[in-house]
């Protein structure tokens, strides 16, 4: 949600971002067509086959060689009876034996299970005592000398039962040498970033600070970068050298990632991008040997930019425990990437742009001169940047004659590129939905409201309970309306959306970038105006109030422990600082027991008060309160206009919002 913007909503809820799933290797644009690129070392692995097509081959092979000599014209055998039959008939014509095996040819073909054969073989009993051979020679057989015939070549048996091992001795080789780096290093190829090298970005175009809007101050950071790799000769004639490292931080979606593609486009480089938890793997070692070959790819094709995405996910600070067997995989990596960057000389026109949320987690080695030289904040966009961002994002977009992209930027406070991004995306899926040619204004605030507050729900309520979030959502606009200082109430509504059976949306007419006591006593007030409301008409209240509550003892802790706005605690931060941040046992920051027990008693002092007050101003303003929830009943929803009307309050002196 936008900050600035202050929904209310009288049921808890929340909401779930969606997974996020990091590409691999994405490298853009080519090198200078006077720069041709050196082959890489060792075979070439584009055309060589992968390891399970060689085993797939090897296997085909052997079966098809197995079937082709495999002999088809084996003996039938008969029984010993039937030979002997044969024999006093006259009709054996030589015979061959070994042991009790015995082999032969007959003078006429016989019938065999309705196959005529003239080769036999048969078994001779052991216990058979007939004299077997004073019979053959009385028939005049032709007993053979030669040993008997085999089933199969002496070559054939020698393959069947020497290929298998030969077979996986080639594989075992085979395997070795991938592992010691013949297929680009690490087992199977694991050490090998797997970059791809286009021409051209999507869109048919590579970005350029045409595409990136709103951060212009950023922009002016980066030139001089652009135009060291255009003109590199320039700023080696007077000893400069290229930065090793910017580093990019700030709110996510504020256009980190597009800058740095932006960089890349203006100066006609390669662009080599990737998050860095794709160089951590269980097996150890790899990370660090991703981070080589990235390297090594980018040098070769220099001048190139290397951008590496979420960076505190390997850049944290070092010294946090080890893993299985003492070896942290994550700072391998780290000391890999941290000895690449102290490679560099200047010369070889390669830089490094890394993004982060979180600065304050890098390690101190990253952040020194030499490495990440530059170090720049990317801020959200103020209400011009914002107005430039949709024009961006609206190029192309069929829009229609009402729309005011200065008013929507206006009432978008605290959105970021990405957000914009969305918002436009939101309102052109309403507009087809709805059949419509353009995009007209009223999709794009029925968007935003979708965004901000959330999707309605098709629900029924109850007349009393749709009367009582009718109050509840009119104590917070009524106490919007009332306070000095306070933002203007752009919307009111007892629709459900989200977890919500009602919101009120209040959005600031300009920017804020500080917040004074008093701003922040108006806020807790109209936070609270919701269940001072229920208390004052129906004298109890219900768990609709909890995002609310929520919201209150956020602000109010924040007052206390970090901004200093409480005299009993005084000008200090006895709370952690950072989203998320927490204090592990023994950390020297940590206040005392008698301190933190006294934060608690200021914080609930400061919501008492601002409780007191939303409920004398309700029961002073009674009136008004009620005409307010009697219009939302009526009619639902209102906007800015309507509801200041609604209420008998003047709307304040600032432009409304459409």
């Amino acid at each position: 949600m936008a900050s600035g913007a202050t929904p209310r909503s009288t049921d808890n809820g929340s909401s779930e971002p969606p997974p996020a799933t990091p590409p691999p290797w994405k490298v853009e644009g080519a090198p200078p067509a006077d720069k041709p690129v050196p082959p890489p070392k060792g075979p070439n692995l584009m055309r060589r086959p992968r390891w399970w097509l060689v085993l797939l081959a090897a296997f085909a092979l052997n079966w098809l060689l197995a079937s082709l000599f495999v002999p088809d014209n084996e003996l039938a055998t008969i029984n010993y009876t039937r030979f002997r039959t044969e024999l006093d008939a006259g009709n054996v014509k030589t015979v061959s034996s070994k042991g009790d095996t015995i082999q032969g040819e007959l003078n006429a073909p016989i019938d065999l299970d309705g196959t005529e054969i003239t080769d036999f073989t048969t078994e001779r009993p052991s216990f058979a005592d007939d004299n077997l051979l004073q019979i053959l020679s009385d028939r005049g057989v032709e007993v053979s000398a030669k040993p008997i015939a085999s089933d199969q070549p002496w070559w054939l048996v020698l393959l069947a039962n020497f290929g298998p091992t030969l077979l996986l001795v080639g594989l075992l080789v085979f395997a070795t040498r991938a592992m010691r780096g013949g297929m680009g290093g690490g087992i199977g190829g694991l050490g090998r970033s797997k970059a791809v090298r286009v021409d051209e970005t999507e869109g048919g175009k590579r970005a350029t600070f045409d595409d990136v809007a709103g951060i212009d101050e950023v922009e002016e950071q980066v030139v001089e970068i652009v135009d060291f790799l255009r003109h590199p000769d320039k700023y080696r004639a007077v000893g400069a050298q290229l930065p090793r490292g910017v580093l990019l931080s700030g709110l996510p979606g504020t256009g980190k990632t597009l800058l740095a593609r932006a960089l890349a486009g203006e100066a006609g480089v390669p662009f080599f991008s990737a998050s860095a938890s794709e160089f951590i793997e269980m097996i150890v070692g790899v990370g660090a040997s991703r981070v080589r070959d990235l390297f090594e790819q980018a040098k070769k094709v220099a001048p190139a930019i290397i951008f590496i995405d979420e960076l505190d996910a390997i850049g944290r600070a070092r010294g946090g425990g080890a893993s299985l067997g003492g070896v942290d995989e994550r700072e391998q990596t780290l000391n890999q990437i941290l000895t690449e960057m102290d490679g560099f000389t200047g010369a070889e026109g390669v830089i490094v742009v890394a993004a982060t949320n979180r600065p304050d987690v890098l390690d101190p080695a990253l952040l020194r001169p030499g490495r990440f030289d530059r170090r720049i904040v990317v801020n959200p966009p103020d209400i011009v940047g914002r107005e430039a961002i949709l024009k961006v994002h609206t190029r192309g977009v069929p829009l229609a004659s009402d729309v005011s992209l200065a008013t929507l930027a206006a009432a978008t406070p605290g959105m970021v590129g990405a957000d914009l991004k969305n918002l436009i995306n939101e309102g052109a899926l309403l507009a087809a939905s709805k059949g419509e040619t353009e995009i007209t204004y009223a999709d794009l605030t029925n968007a935003l409201e979708k965004i901000v507050l959330g999707a309605e729900r098709h629900i029924t309520l109850s007349e009393d309970e749709r009367r009582r979030t009718a109050f509840h959502e009119s104590g917070h606009a009524l106490l919007g309306m009332l306070i000095a200082g306070a933002d203007p109430v752009r919307k009111v509504s007892i629709i459900p959306r989200g977890q919500a059976l009602g919101v009120t949306f209040q959005a600031p007419s300009a920017d804020r970038y500080g917040y004074d006591e008093a701003y922040l006593r108006g806020r807790i007030t109209g936070a609270l105006g919701g269940r001072a409301a229920e208390d004052v008409v129906y004298g109890n209240v219900t768990t609709g109030a909890e995002s609310d509550l929520e919201q209150v003892t956020a602000i109010a802790r924040q007052m206390v422990g970090r901004w200093g706005m409480s005299e009993a605690i005084g000008p200090i931060t006895v709370l952690p600082g950072g989203q998320g941040e927490n204090w592990y046992p023994g950390d020297a920051r940590q206040p005392s027991e008698s301190t933190r027990e006294l934060v608690d008693h200021e914080t609930r002092r400061l919501v008492d008060e601002c409780y007191d007050e939303a409920r004398h101003l309700l029961r002073e303003h009674r009136p008004q309160l009620d005409a307010l929830a009697g219009a939302l009943l009526e009619r639902e929803t209102l906007d800015e206009v309507d509801a200041y009307a609604a209420a008998g309050v003047d709307h304040p002196s600032v432009e409304p919002l459409p």
